[in-house]
Order: structure tokens, then C-alpha cells, then sequence
């Protein structure tokens, strides 16, 4: 007995069919003089679909499918229709060079169906997602808790296959800015891949998902941010932009090759965040007031100290707009320019151009103030201290756990000694902790080993002023509550400490000093270390100890 399979027939069937078109379209290419082109055996350079809209290549029944510089391979079903004229011609004015081949209704749909890997929202440029202002403002207002985001998530997750990828990824952004995350992280694991958000400092937990999607979201962050699509196992970076109303936020894009895939990092660079005025920093007044007078002056070196993501560019970018009139000039060298400031010249560095060359060239700018992002080698130390010597203002960052270590840093860098302090009006250091949510907070009296670090922090204090007003016998804690997420903390703020530089610190400079060498010939200036500015935060309600302790070593002695 012979069994009739049904769906091979069918299958031979449509084979048949469709080798007919492809030899019918050979055929007629020998008629119009244009050459004939399998599309199913070609590969498709997504690029190519962004010079044309889906919409437009279907109704003129044409698909470009290939670009190099100018010149782009457009498949045609005919060329001598008028909608298929029309869209070449308009091609030709936007000065692209059209090379015609003829091929079938199936390698049309082929090529269209690639628009799927574009996405759902406008994408006007390449590295450019461009989420319309009613999409992202929708989006904004329903993920605005973390249950909320969650449930949109599970909701896209579930979604049709050709659309949800662009509608998580939506998401994932949209959540992100309406949580104000600094970082967005998808990391696979064996089974499945985990996104966090890193909100205030630290990583919270948003969702799991499957293998399969996070391949498609991974190829979707790859096209966006112009990184090579078909390569793996190797480290890429890259980056696109989110238009939302009128602000542009760049998304920086990290990849890294892990045990079972490839690991995502997106850095959110929010304008918004960065732009936070000098006096709402969290500045003791009484260090404003120095670095007030530090900055009001013409020349002069300011440096400030900390780990990746402690607030330090936030703080420059801070001192710059207070600064900023239209009689002076001021040039920055970024790694990467976060916040776009009026009337500043700002300069990025990359792969061939270091902040060495870029501190060069703006010294042949004629400028009063220069901003270096950062102090990485001998020769910018020097030209940015010699700056600082010959009539410019400079501010810059190190890379030193405090305050007191900026000078051991420089002289380690071959900066000699004698020169130093009369380049350098004040080091400072900072760390971010986050802010307790004031609608949940919960007063405790400290007891125990919480008690003997508030008391030996708090007699650590020289000038009892600055403790005027405050109870050493009551703290703050978190709680949580629906405002803050459930976390108890909303926000962070800076705490800082700063050393400047006097007849003390210029002598013993000349001796090669060590930390706390210089930390002791600071103690008659009285400005708050970071274990004492944040124990008196702590005092003010501002944060609680757990918090300071996970971002200062509170054990160990001043």
C-alpha cells in the first residue's frame, strides 16, 4: 500500500511554482537588458532597508538589498511601471546610484520580511531609535513601578513573534528612564538570561526570559548600535540614541562574550541626570564655600577623586555651568561627552584620539578654563599642571580612593613634587550613597555596634559645629514603600571630602609623602572627611548607616 503524504506534495508543489517564477523572471530579464538575480541564495544587508520605508519598496515592488557608500543593488519586479520609475528616480535625487536587477514576487517578499529586524518604531538613521512621542510617553506612564514594568514585560515576552522583540526592547528603554537606571544589564545563563537594572548604584532584579528571544533582542541591540551582526566571541562596543520629546538620550552598548552568550550592558546617558546644579549636590556648605572660591579663580588646578560611577563628571559638569558666562572659553576633552552644554567647545576622545593629543589641541585653542575627563599618564599630568601654572583654570579627575591620595598619585606619575601644589588649589574625593525615601523612613536609636561607629565617627570631628543641631542618639533606616519601589531609598547624593593645598601640604609634599601623611598635615583646615560627611547625613535623616557602610569602610580609623 502507498501512502500519500500530503504536505510533501504540497511542498513539491510550491517548489514547482516557484522555480516557474524564477525561470519566468529569467526570462523577461533578457527583455528589459537588466540582469536576473535569485534573492534566496543572496544575503541582505539590513543597512540596505533603511534607504527605502517598507511601506514605499512594497507599493513600487522594489527592494534594495545591498549598499556600499552610494551605490545600492535594487531588486525590481518590472521597471517599467510607474510606481517602480517613480521610486528609482526619487532614489537617483537623494543621490544614490541604483543598480537594477530583475527578480520574483518571492525574492521581493524575502527582502521585506527583513524589516522586521528593524524596528517597530521610526528608525530614521542608522544608530538612531526614534520612539514616537506618544509610544514612549504611553510607555513612560504605565512602567512606572517595577510590578508595572514587570507585567508589560511578561506581556511583550507573550507577544507575536515579529513584533515583540521591538516592543521588549521599548520597554526595557522606557523602563529604565521612567526608573531613572543608570545601567541596563542582560546577562544569559545556562537556561535562561536575567535583566537588571541598575538604579541608584546598585543591580535589582527585573525579569527572566528564554535563550531564543534574548538571541533576537541581542541581533536587534547589534543592528541599532552598528555593531557586526555575524560575529561572536569577541568584545564590541558601540552606540545609538532614544529620542523622547525633545531630549536625545545616548544608549552605550557593551558586549562582552560570556560562558553561554554574549553579555549586554546598555549605559543610559541621560542629560536629565547629569544636569543637577552645583548646591544640590549634597555639599557641605562649608566646602562649597572653598570650592566656590576655588573655581571663581583664574587659574589653578581642580581634581577630583573616585571610582567608576561615584558622581565625579556630574560634580565637573556642576562647576562648569556655575562658571559658564559668554566672556570666557571653555573646552572639554570627554570620554564620552554626556551632557551637551551651550556655548562650551566639547571634544571626545576615541581610539586614535587620546586625552594627551586632545589637551594638546585645545591648549592651541586660546581657552581659559579646560575640562580633561581624565589624569591616565605622565604627559597629560604635566601639560594639564603646567596648564594650570600659565593662566588656565583645569578641572580633571584620578582614579584614588581619597582625597589625600591625588598627591602620591601625581608624583607616581613623574609629576615633580616642587610644582604640585602651586598648580593644585584643591583635591577633592566623593562616593554616591543613596538618599532614604522620606515618605518610609523609620527612626531607630543606634545601639550595639551601630552605636560605637556613630560615636567614633562623630569624635572624630574636630569642629563640634558642624554637629550642631544633631542627635548622635538617633538614626534613620529603610523601610520601603510603593513611592520608593520597596527598596527605602529615592535618589542618591554625594559625600565628599577635600584637601587643600596651604603651607602644610606643600612641605610635605616635597618628601614624598604617603596618605595619611597628607592627611594629617590637612587636619588644621577642618573639612569633613567622607566617613564624617556621611555620618553626619546619616544624623540629618539623609541616608542610614547600612548604606554609608556599603559604600565607605566605616572600620576603618581617620
Amino acid at each position: 500500500m502507498v501512502e500519500f503524504k500530503e504536505d510533501k506534495q504540497n511542498q513539491r508543489v510550491e517548489e514547482l511554482k516557484r522555480q516557474e517564477a524564477e525561470n519566468l523572471t529569467q526570462t523577461l530579464s533578457s527583455k528589459y537588458g537588466i540582469p536576473y538575480l535569485d534573492l534566496a541564495t543572496v544575503p541582505i544587508n539590513i543597512d540596505a532597508l533603511r534607504v527605502i520605508k517598507e511601506a514605499d519598496a512594497i507599493k513600487a515592488n522594489i527592494a534594495v538589498f545591498n549598499i556600499i557608500d552610494k551605490k545600492i543593488h535594487v531588486g525590481v519586479l518590472s521597471p517599467s511601471t510607474e510606481q517602480t520609475k517613480e521610486a528609482i528616480e526619487e532614489l537617483k535625487k537623494r543621490k544614490y546610484i541604483p543598480m537594477l536587477y530583475l527578480v520574483s514576487p518571492e525574492s521581493l517578499k524575502k527582502v521585506w520580511s527583513r524589516y522586521k529586524d528593524l524596528s517597530m518604531s521610526m528608525e530614521t538613521k542608522s544608530g538612531a531609535l526614534d520612539i514616537s512621542n506618544e509610544g514612549i510617553l504611553e510607555l513612560l506612564e504605565k512602567v512606572a513601578t517595577m510590578d508595572e514594568l514587570r507585567a508589560f514585560l511578561e506581556e511583550g515576552l507573550a507577544g507575536k513573534k515579529a513584533y515583540r522583540i521591538s516592543r521588549l526592547l521599548e520597554t526595557m528603554l522606557a523602563g529604565a528612564l521612567s526608573n531613572k537606571a543608570s545601567d541596563i544589564h542582560l546577562e544569559p545563563e545556562d537556561t535562561y538570561v536575567r535583566l537588571r537594572y541598575r538604579l541608584d548604584g546598585v543591580l535589582t532584579d527585573i525579569i527572566r526570559f528564554d535563550s531564543e528571544t534574548y538571541n533576537l533582542i541581542l541581533s536587534r541591540i547589534k543592528l541599532l548600535s552598528n555593531l557586526k551582526l555575524n560575529i561572536k566571541g569577541k568584545a564590541q562596543d558601540g552606540r545609538f540614541s532614544i529620542k523622547v520629546a525633545d531630549d536625545e538620550i545616548e544608549i552605550r552598548t557593551s558586549l562582552l562574550p560570556g560562558a553561554y552568550n554574549d553579555s549586554i550592558v546598555l549605559r543610559v546617558l541621560n542629560p536629565k541626570a547629569i544636569s543637577v546644579p552645583l548646591e544640590e549636590l549634597g555639599i557641605h556648605p562649608r566646602l562649597l564655600a572653598i570650592l566656590q572660591n576655588a573655581i571663581s579663580k583664574p587659574n589653578g588646578m581642580i581634581l577630583n577623586t573616585g571610582p567608576t560611577g561615584s558622581g565625579k563628571t556630574t560634580t565637573l559638569y556642576a562647576f562648569l555651568k556655575k562658571i559658564h558666562s559668554p566672556d570666557i572659553k571653555i573646552i572639554t576633552i570627554e570620554n564620552p561627552i554626556e551632557y551637551h552644554l551651550p556655548g562650551i567647545v566639547q571634544t571626545q576622545t576615541n581610539e586614535g584620539y587620546s586625552f594627551l593629543e586632545g589637551l594638546r589641541s585645545a591648549l592651541r585653542q586660546d581657552p581659559d578654563v579646560i575640562m580633561v575627563g581624565e589624569i591616565r599618564d605622565n604627559e597629560t599630568a604635566e601639560i594639564a599642571i603646567n596648564s594650570a601654572l600659565t593662566g588656565h583654570l583645569v578641572f580633571s579627575t584620578l582614579h584614588t580612593n581619597n582625597a589625600a591620595g591625588a598627591f602620591p598619585r601625581l608624583i607616581d606619575l613623574g609629576v615633580n613634587p616642587k610644582v604640585i601644589t602651586s598648580a593644585i588649589s584643591i583635591c577633592m574625593a566623593q562616593r554616591l550613597v543613596r538618599k532614604l525615601c522620606q515618605d518610609c523612613k523609620e527612626e531607630k536609636t543606634p545601639t550595639g555596634r551601630e552605636k560605637a561607629t556613630v560615636d567614633r565617627v562623630v569624635k572624630s570631628i574636630v569642629d563640634t559645629t558642624y554637629l550642631e543641631n544633631l542627635n548622635p542618639e538617633k538614626i534613620w533606616q529603610a523601610k520601603g514603600c510603593a513611592k520608593c519601589n520597596f527598596t527605602g531609598y529615592k535618589g542618591r547624593v554625594g559625600v565628599y571630602e577635600a584637601v587643600k593645598t596651604d603651607a602644610n601640604i606643600e612641605k610635605v609634599v616635597q618628601e614624598n609623602p604617603s596618605e595619611r601623611e597628607i592627611k594629617k598635615a590637612a587636619a588644621p583646615q577642618k573639612i569633613l572627611d567622607m566617613q564624617q560627611d556621611g555620618m553626619i547625613k546619616i544624623l540629618q535623616g539623609v541616608t542610614s548607616i547600612d548604606e554609608l557602610q556599603r559604600v565607605i569602610d566605616l572600620e576603618e580609623e581617620n
